[in-house]
């Protein structure tokens, strides 16, 4: 799971329910000081909710853009349903489609963080099939080609047994066994306390079984980021800088991340998005021309440290 560098939104930051044709979704929404130069939805990943882009926010406004992050259907602060088919890719990703819509913006930039890139690269790909445009560009955030790797695959399905079996309360004191009294630790267990138990067993078996769409995703024509830290063992940079080159995508890597340059490596992380929106314009499709003449080059750097989960 992310962990925020802090908890506290910044300035100018407004904490609501979005209301979407699909439901409430909770959001921390900021906006520039001036006409924004663009609006980007932020969608998090597996266990995690929209704190995991708080650090994200204040630079993306600074550099222009109105910046949403979001909790997903029975996600944290967005209530759920006892249904698991409710937590399908294909419904999650109709969710974010609804988001978008929400927003009320010529087009969203959106960006997915680890599950949320499979969601968000979902909400693309069903967007093109109903012939609607309602994305600027697609940033894959630490998200692979397909399903995670084998020993993630492993951690998964162990979580999604356990979780019947102990509970949630139980469970926790299994993935986190020592107690700590500080702000984030008791952030992040009443975080996943929060958690519908039907979202993180119906969400880590998409983890586990998605399948590759790139070449899919190369259809629609859509600009596409595909950033990451220097290491990753959800899905390993070796196999995201393949991808980056079969979607002839822009490709960052953030020098002293891992799993969540998001949370922890924000400014550079924000400057890299901001740099590629600009790039990319906010019209949908814009620059798919020019991107598939000349992908960029990925930075390269020394990989170091563990890796957080998926």
């Amino acid at each position: 799971m992310s962990r925020p560098p802090f908890l506290v939104p910044p300035a100018g930051v407004r904490a609501y329910p979005l209301v979407t044709r699909r439901g409430a979704f909770a959001v921390l929404d900021i906006a520039p000081a001036g006409p924004p130069s663009g609006t980007a939805l932020l969608v998090p990943g597996f266990t995690g909710s929209k704190e995991d882009f708080i650090a994200l926010l204040a630079p993306l406004a600074a550099a222009g853009y109105r910046a949403v992050a979001v909790d997903g259907r029975g996600q944290y602060e967005s209530a759920g349903d006892l249904a698991r088919r409710s937590y399908a890719l294909g419904a999650l990703a109709e969710d974010v489609l609804a988001q978008a819509e929400a927003l009320g913006a010529p087009a969203v930039h959106l960006v997915g963080h680890s599950l949320g890139g499979l969601i968000s690269r979902g909400a693309v790909l069903r967007a093109a099939a109903a012939g609607r445009s309602p994305f600027a560009s697609l940033t894959l955030m630490a998200s692979g080609a397909g399903r995670i790797a084998r020993g993630q695959r492993w951690r998964a399905r162990a979580l999604g047994a356990g979780l019947p079996v102990l509970g949630q309360r139980r469970l926790w004191w299994v993935l986190q066994p020592k107690a700590e009294t500080s702000e984030l630790w008791n952030f992040l267990r009443g975080r996943w306390l929060a958690n519908s138990p039907a979202q993180l067993r119906s969400t880590g078996r998409t983890l586990r079984y998605e399948p590759d769409r790139v070449a899919a995703l190369a259809a629609t024509g859509l600009p596409v980021h595909v950033l990451s830290g220097e290491r990753d063992l959800a899905w390993p940079v070796v196999e995201l800088d393949v991808m980056a080159r079969r979607l002839r995508a822009r490709r960052t890597v953030i020098a002293g991340a891992e799993h969540s340059p998001n949370a922890q490596r924000p400014t550079e992380t924000a400057a890299a998005l901001a740099d590629f929106w600009a790039a990319v314009g906010n019209g949908p499709g814009v620059a798919a021309a020019e991107r598939s003449e000349a992908p960029a080059a990925a930075e390269s750097t020394e990989p170091t440290g563990p890796v957080e989960g998926g």
